[in-house]
């Protein structure tokens, strides 16, 4: 049954539109034209950052990386297995997903790295990948105080997934 409530919901749309005399297929062909273009102008971004991303693991400079941040995550109050985790995470979502898959199944679900690996994946934001597509769907060059606003935010979202963590379990 709620397998076809989206197809409801297109039906209603549909008639409601040939209701108020709108040409809803050219609505839907104009609609599919503009979906086009934004993924033609996002693609190079979302391109250049995968490939980044992919080179950071397959050359071994993320766990080089991990390890010699790990003392500065234990003095934040993060636990030190989760440093791929914030470094990927900003980046890319399924990055840092299977960065937290790892973990979870490493140390477990109920553990205090699992758990604080879930909160942090659950509360923080791929800055670089929602930057790049949404800025360059709306031709914004400059992105100024966007990017050090948005990383700022990402690193109380995992400061506080640590301390939510060894607060509340």
């Amino acid at each position: 049954m709620t397998a076809l409530i989206p197809a409801a919901v297109i039906a209603f749309a549909a008639a409601l539109g040939a209701v108020r005399g709108v040409d809803v297929f050219g609505a839907v062909v104009d609609g599919a034209r503009d979906g086009i273009k934004v993924v033609l102008g996002i693609f190079p971004a979302l391109a250049a950052l995968l490939t980044a991303v992919y080179m950071l693991r397959a050359s071994g400079a993320l766990d080089a990386l991990t390890r010699l941040l790990s003392p500065l995550f234990a003095a934040m109050g993060l636990p030190p297995e989760t440093a791929p985790l914030v470094l990927l995470r900003p980046v890319s979502g399924s990055g840092a997903l299977a960065v937290g898959s790892e973990l979870i199944s490493r140390f477990g679900p109920d553990s205090a790295v699992g758990r604080t690996a879930a909160v942090m994946l659950g509360s923080t934001e791929t800055t670089f990948y929602v930057i790049a597509v949404y800025f360059s769907a709306a031709g914004i060059r400059r992105t100024r105080y966007a990017v050090p606003a948005a990383l700022c935010a990402d690193l109380t979202g995992f400061v506080m997934s640590a301390l939510a963590v060894r607060l509340l379990f």
